[in-house]
């Protein structure tokens, strides 16, 4: 039997992408199907919600294995009655039966559970389970400010604000209630031997920088300049305009390394602005090396080329761009709750800032600052 290509979390979504405007040949173009498919799905998925279509699926599942039952029963089979028996393997089910057979046919507790085959305790139990009602609230409500984020790092949040809950019952609430990310296709490459990257083991061992691009609301293409620090994962400077040439990322980087000192060595690709004279003169005068990448290779500068992912995903796909200083303002914002609040999974869990201060509080104060230009 065929696979089925969209399960009904995937379709009550397409449903409800209709219901908030879009058309439905655009719909069904996005999503690969026809329209009489989409018809079809209305007429059975129409106004349910996720939960209600689960149910829905369980009811036809088990329809066959109802009717079977109650004929066996009406026609006093007993390997009818005995495969409708078998059927009961859930405690709760065996509890409904029970609590069946008291109802229609007067039976005592005692008698009804002997039948059934369950013990007086468990029919009597009552769940304990605590309401998930606020934390799903907050789950969505999370879900709905961070769109990119999965369940990893959402149980991270809901964690650092008290909730006692494990990753594995946030998974089900979080499957449950369709919040899962999309997951986007990756170009395949050939598989090949990597050299592993040397990890930088101190602040200020090694910058990365690079250049992402975007648009405004107009059409107006704007650019921007990624400053990494590869061992804190700090986001160091994003710079944006709509023209950035080699003296405009040499003081970008001079005003950063004011602010905390300067580098041993910065990893760039081979762009004119990072070859310019202007990048190599500054690098000259503070005594800073510039290490280039092999051309075509952007693998060998992976620390910023993971970031621009990150930032590409959750706030240049995530904003409209009215004019430049409305992308200015939502840029750096961005960049402040990426360095203070967002969690990044290959630090523990921890933001950039609190692993480098964790960090600074291991080492010696003059390993990782480097001495101020005017004692030189």
């Amino acid at each position: 039997m065929r696979k089925r290509r969209y399960s009904e979390e995937q379709i009550i979504k397409i449903l409800r992408q209709v219901e908030a405007g879009e058309a439905v040949k655009d719909v069904c173009r996005e999503h690969g199907f026809s329209e009489g498919t989409y018809y079809r799905w209305k007429a059975k998925y129409g106004g349910l919600d996720i939960s209600e279509a689960r149910r829905l699926k369980e009811l036809e599942r088990d329809k066959p294995a109802a009717q079977e039952c109650r004929g066996g029963s009406d026609a006093g089979q007993p390997g009818a009655q005995g495969s409708c028996v078998a059927k009961m393997v859930t405690p709760a089910m065996r509890r409904q039966a029970a609590a069946w057979l008291q109802q229609r046919l007067g039976l005592s507790e005692r008698r009804a559970c002997r039948i059934v085959g369950v013990n007086r305790s468990t029919c009597r139990y009552r769940a304990r389970r605590q309401q998930a009602g606020p934390l799903l609230e907050r789950m969505r409500e999370l879900a709905a400010e961070r769109p990119r984020f999965g369940y990893r790092r959402l149980h991270v949040m809901v964690r650092r604000e008290g909730w006692q809950v494990n990753h594995k019952r946030l998974y089900r609430l979080y499957q449950r209630e369709g919040l899962a990310v999309r997951r986007r296709k990756r170009k395949r490459v050939a598989s090949m031997q990597r050299v592993p990257m040397i990890t930088p083991q101190a602040a200020n061992d090694r910058w990365s920088m690079d250049f992402m691009s975007d648009s405004l609301a107009t059409g107006r293409s704007f650019r921007t300049l990624n400053v990494l620090d590869e061992y804190s994962r700090e986001c160091l400077a994003i710079e944006v305009d709509t023209s950035l040439t080699g003296a405009r990322v040499a003081r970008v980087l001079g005003r950063v390394v004011e602010q905390r000192g300067k580098p041993k060595e910065i990893l760039i690709d081979n762009g004119p602005e990072f070859t310019s004279r202007a990048l190599d003169a500054w690098a000259y005068e503070m005594g800073v090396e510039l290490r280039f990448i092999r051309p075509g290779k952007p693998v060998d500068n992976a620390f910023i080329e993971s970031f621009n992912g990150s930032f590409r995903d959750e706030c240049l796909n995530q904003h409209w761009f009215t004019d430049l200083e409305d992308a200015r303002c939502k840029v750096q914002y961005w960049r402040r709750d990426y360095n203070y609040v967002r969690p990044h999974s290959s630090l523990g869990d921890l933001t950039p800032h609190e692993f480098a201060a964790a960090a600074q509080l291991q080492q010696p104060p003059a390993a990782s600052v480097a001495p101020p230009l005017a004692n030189r």
